[in-house]
């Protein structure tokens, strides 16, 4: 099982990736160990995940999601709150 997964990072930017452990690879993130992105910009906030059932169908989903603007984003992650 894999997990496309958006973090928000402490200046309100969004960083999107995958895994197939969604605590671990957050951890990571937050330890600046994960991306030089997150370490950049300190992740603060796991706001979205979405599971799939193999890596290539992750990998899709998370180039889509990547070529969305921010607020088709940030719809996404409030929708699943509704």
């Amino acid at each position: 099982m894999y997990y496309v997964y958006i973090v928000e990072c402490a200046d309100k930017s969004l960083y999107t990736g995958i895994t197939t452990d969604v605590a671990r690879r957050f951890a990571q993130h937050q330890k600046g160990t994960a991306s030089k992105f997150t370490r950049a910009k300190r992740a603060i906030k796991l706001v979205y995940t979405e599971r799939k059932l193999n890596r290539s169908t992750a990998s899709k989903r998370e180039a889509a999601i990547k070529k969305l603007s921010r607020a088709e984003k940030l719809n996404l992650v409030y929708s699943r709150y509704e």
